[in-house]
This record gives structure tokens, C-alpha cells and sequence, in this order.
């Protein structure tokens, strides 16, 4: 081969590893390493579970964040125990309902979103008008009734306090691994006073947790509360259920349904009915229940 047949099939073999490369990287732009949860199976990797574990990695780490339980629960430091939103002894963290019966909860969308990215938040904001008299709307700085709201900002992983905690209070949302429209709704539920579904009080009735597949320094994550479920199910099916490999450390479940292990869990892309419900009894709303 002469010597301008060697240059270009070089040139050829460096175009076709830089279009392999890029192709590689369009895959997991969303996120920055690897992590346990890459190695689970491949229909369990884009669970709301998932997405917030992997987006989570670096999660509270910034000098201002929250301390981060749960996976995805902000307490301010020193306060490790997030009180459960819909027990009874905790009414004074949901947001106020008006006059009209609907209740309000203001916000604001950061500007470091695209108008792309916004759109996808702004979606899933008003899903929730869609069945509940919850509607999400944007602050108006001198309304008085808007001085508690959201900001909705892009930091490490996705977080969100539970309930309202009164003025400013942030709702994380990356950029990158956060903005789906799942995501948001789960963190939004969160806000709204909702812990996740295997934390309830009457879990072990049907899932089984197996510590011995965690995560060394995640077991804290599966903690049971003592909850209010408003005369609801379990349910498998919530937006708010972590996926059968959340924290694995072996590529081994970490939850089991009970008694049919085979039931899906953890997979919902948006809210169950039974979410609707919970919403809609929670802060007494008129709208109907769906089921």
C-alpha cells in the first residue's frame, strides 16, 4: 500500500472512532460516571427509582444543600428525621387550599433551563390539575399569599423537601438526569407532603426489604414511618415506589413484592390513580377520585 493509501485509511479508522465515541457519550449525556444502578437489568435502568439514584450520586454535596435521606428527601442538617407530611400530628405542612376549594402552590422555574426543559416541568405541573384540585402556578412577587412557594433549580440529583416549609423552598431538578416528566411529578409529590409508597407504616404486609442486597450506608433509605394512608391500598404501581433493584450492590433485588414476588414494581411513568387519590383525600378535594 502506497503511502497516501496508509493516510487515508488512518483518517478513515480516526472518523469511525470519533462517531463510535460520540455515539457512546449521546448515550449517557444525561449523567456523569458509573454507579451500582448501571449494572441492573436493562428494563429496570430508567425506572423514576433509577433516574433519581444515578442522578443522585453527588446529591447534597454543594456548600448551601440540605442533607439528603431517603434518596431523595431534604432535611436541613441535623434534623434527619423528615416527619411524615400525612400523619396527623403534621396538617401544618400542606399547602393552603382557597376559598375557591383548589390549592395553590406557587413557583419558580430557575433560568438555567432551556425553554425545552421548562416546557417538560411546566407539563408535569399542570398534570396534576388534569385530576386534583392542586394547581401549580407561576409566584407573583407582591401577591402576599405567594410568600411561600417553589424554586425550581437545577443542582446535584433530584430532591425535594417534604411538604411546605414556608418562603422559599428549592425543588432540585439537574439538567442533566432530572428532567423527566415522572421525575418531576415524584419530587413535586414530595412537596406536597407525600413520602415513598415502601416507607409506609404497612409495608411489610407487602413488600420484603433485603438488607443483605444494599448498598453499604443505604440501608437508612428503606426506613419504615409511621403514616396516615387515607383508607388506601398499597400500592405497587405509585410514582412514589422504588424499583425492585433500588441500592442494589450485587445486581440482587432489594425489594420483593409479597406474596407473588413476580408483581412489577417501581416502573410507573407517571401517577398512579391511587396517587390521585391520596392527593385529592389529603387536601380535601372535590375533584373526583379515580380508581
Amino acid at each position: 500500500m502506497d503511502t497516501s493509501g496508509v493516510i487515508l485509511l488512518v483518517l478513515l479508522l480516526g472518523t469511525l472512532n470519533t462517531v463510535q465515541c460520540q455515539y457512546e457519550e449521546s448515550k449517557s449525556e444525561d449523567f456523569e460516571g458509573s454507579s451500582p444502578i448501571d449494572d441492573i437489568p436493562e428494563e429496570e435502568k430508567y425506572t423514576v427509582s433509577a433516574l433519581i439514584e444515578r442522578a443522585n450520586k453527588n446529591a447534597g454535596q454543594e456548600l448551601d444543600d440540605p442533607e439528603i435521606i431517603e434518596g431523595d428527601i431534604a432535611v436541613d442538617t441535623g434534623f434527619q428525621n423528615a416527619a411524615p407530611c400525612t400523619s396527623r400530628r403534621h396538617r401544618n405542612c400542606k399547602w393552603y387550599r382557597s376559598k375557591d376549594g383548589r390549592v395553590y402552590v406557587p413557583y419558580v422555574i430557575s433560568s438555567q433551563y432551556s425553554s425545552r426543559e421548562k416546557a417538560i416541568i411546566v407539563k408535569a405541573m399542570n398534570s396534576f390539575a388534569n385530576a386534583t384540585c392542586v394547581r401549580f402556578r407561576p409566584r407573583k412577587r407582591r401577591r402576599s399569599k405567594d410568600r411561600d412557594y417553589l424554586y425550581i433549580k437545577s443542582k446535584r440529583g433530584c430532591w425535594s423537601y417534604v411538604g411546605r416549609r414556608g418562603r422559599r423552598q428549592i425543588v432540585s431538578l439537574a439538567r442533566r438526569g432530572c428532567v423527566y416528566h415522572q421525575v418531576i411529578q415524584h419530587e413535586l409529590l414530595h412537596a406536597l407532603g407525600f413520602h415513598h409508597e415502601q416507607a409506609r407504616s404497612d409495608r411489610d404486609m407487602h413488600v420484603r426489604i433485603l438488607y443483605e442486597n444494599i448498598i453499604r450506608g443505604k440501608k437508612r433509605n428503606f426506613k419504615k414511618i409511621k403514616t396516615n394512608n387515607m383508607d388506601t391500598p398499597y400500592d405497587y404501581g405509585s410514582v412514589m415506589h422504588y424499583s425492585r433493584y433500588a441500592f442494589s450492590r450485587n445486581r440482587q433485588p432489594t425489594i420483593v413484592p409479597i406474596p407473588d414476588a413476580n408483581v412489577a414494581i417501581g416502573r410507573a411513568t407517571q401517577m398512579s390513580s391511587w396517587d390521585i387519590a391520596r392527593i385529592n383525600r389529603l387536601y380535601g378535594c372535590e375533584a373526583p377520585v379515580l380508581v
